[in-house]
């Protein structure tokens, strides 16, 4: 039976602009919060699989969008085919599965004539990412710039641990899954997050700030400070007595730069009314929230949660809620209701884990158990997919990366024999 996202019911004889076909309820669940805000004319949301697809639109008018669920399916290619046979061929077909493999991918998208192709477990992210521009008929929302993903981490206000977990996000994916990135934190006067990683601070971020024209690649190669394994650092250290002299636009041109050499930048950016903070929240990708439990907090939240999307931001925010089960505080599920928000991932309190890496300066992600499992989750949810899969496949990407790194160095002088001087 069809589940609408808005009230307004679709008729036998009528055309839907947009039919979905889905298998279970959680991708069910990720549709609709992912498509709500963007579509105002609803989605007809119905449960079953691509065969079921292929049954009903023998009845139905063939919508503008349809969506699909291969999952389970012992013949997904075949069933595909056959639904081509019962509608327009004009019809913008989206594909959701289970199989995460890039030859399939291809044959969904290259043969069969998909416009795209997602697998399970989609997220908020994906769909946002890859099925919204067909959705909504435009580009909106989406940058053309070719290069690494951008997230920004924002906490709804001081103490709340995003830094903590910008940092921690960072390690798991420079150092954990191998990819390159670039940790960037905007607090030139009290940022923590390069001793958090053990990382050194340098004038390269104040530099970059102050005078953009010098930023290219040759200059984050020197700006930025090797962490461990493909994980870099780039963040200052000043004196109270400094006044920084910001040029507008240089936060643009840095992250644009940095975006050239690294598959993730992850900015940890003080909410802080600065025109520099401003930029920086702006142009990125995916913007992470976090809050914890204490009621100022939920407060400053409720509001940060109205600034507008930026221009690369397809979606709202991923919601984090910090320290559930602290002493003294409400429950997620209490703030949730007291606030009407829905929290996408919630860290549980872990002051002597978290207490005990801070002072030895190793990462709490490294340490496995419920915090590890929640900053893989945080991943996920801003984008992040495994190499062997189809919207992470970067095997191309990691190619790149090291002829560019070469040729970067070479320009330099430091590069011999494939090392650094």
């Amino acid at each position: 039976m069809a589940e609408m996202l808005v009230t307004a019911a679709v008729g036998p004889g009528e055309a839907a602009r947009i039919i979905a076909f889905v298998s279970d309820a959680a991708t069910e669940q990720v549709l609709r919060e992912s498509l709500r805000d963007a579509l105002t004319d609803g989605i007809d949301i119905r449960r079953g699989n691509v065969r079921t697809a292929v049954t009903a639109m023998m009845k139905l008018k063939t919508p503008e969008v349809l969506i699909v669920d291969l999952s389970g399916e012992d013949q997904p290619l075949s069933v595909l085919g056959k639904l081509y046979e019962v509608v327009e061929p004009d019809v913008i077909l989206l594909v959701i599965g289970d199989t995460d493999n890039i030859g399939f991918y291809r044959r969904v998208t290259r043969e069969l004539g998909a416009m795209e192709y997602i697998f399970k477990p989609i997220t908020r992210d994906t769909v946002a990412r890859f099925f919204l521009p067909f959705i909504i008929s435009k580009t909106t929302g989406t940058d053309t710039g070719h290069g690494g993903r951008v997230i920004s981490v924002i906490g709804a206000r001081g103490g709340v641990g995003a830094t903590t977990i910008a940092v921690n996000l960072a390690w798991y994916l420079g150092v954990m899954e191998k990819r390159f990135t670039v940790f960037l934190d905007a607090d030139l006067y009290t940022g923590s997050g390069a001793m958090l990683m053990g990382a050194k601070t340098g004038p390269g971020l104040r530099m970059a700030f102050e005078t953009p024209d010098r930023v290219d690649p040759l200059f984050i190669e020197r700006a930025v400070q090797a962490v461990s394994g493909r994980l870099s650092a780039l963040a200052s250290e000043e004196k109270f007595t400094e006044n920084l002299s910001y040029v507008t636009g240089a936060a643009e041109r840095l992250i644009t730069t940095l975006r050239l050499g690294y598959n993730f930048v992850i900015l940890d950016v003080p909410f802080l009314p600065l025109p520099c903070n401003r930029e920086l929240m702006a142009f990125n990708h995916h913007r992470i929230i976090v809050a914890d439990t204490s009621l100022p907090s939920i407060h400053d939240l409720v509001n940060l949660m109205e600034l507008p999307n930026g221009a690369w931001q397809p979606q709202g925010p991923t919601i984090v809620l910090n320290r559930e089960g602290r002493p003294g505080t409400p429950s997620a599920k209490q703030n949730e209701e007291s606030a009407k928000i829905k929290f996408d991932v919630v860290i549980p309190d872990l002051p002597a884990l978290i207490n005990s890496s801070a002072s030895l300066g190793e990462p709490a992600v490294t340490k496995g158990g419920p915090f590890q499992t929640c900053i893989a989750n945080l991943a996920v949810a801003a984008g992040f997919v495994g190499i062997h899969g189809v919207q992470g496949d970067t095997t191309g990407w990691t190619a790149f990366m090291s002829d560019f790194r070469q040729k970067l160095f070479r320009a330099a002088g430091r590069f011999s024999n494939g090392t650094v001087k």
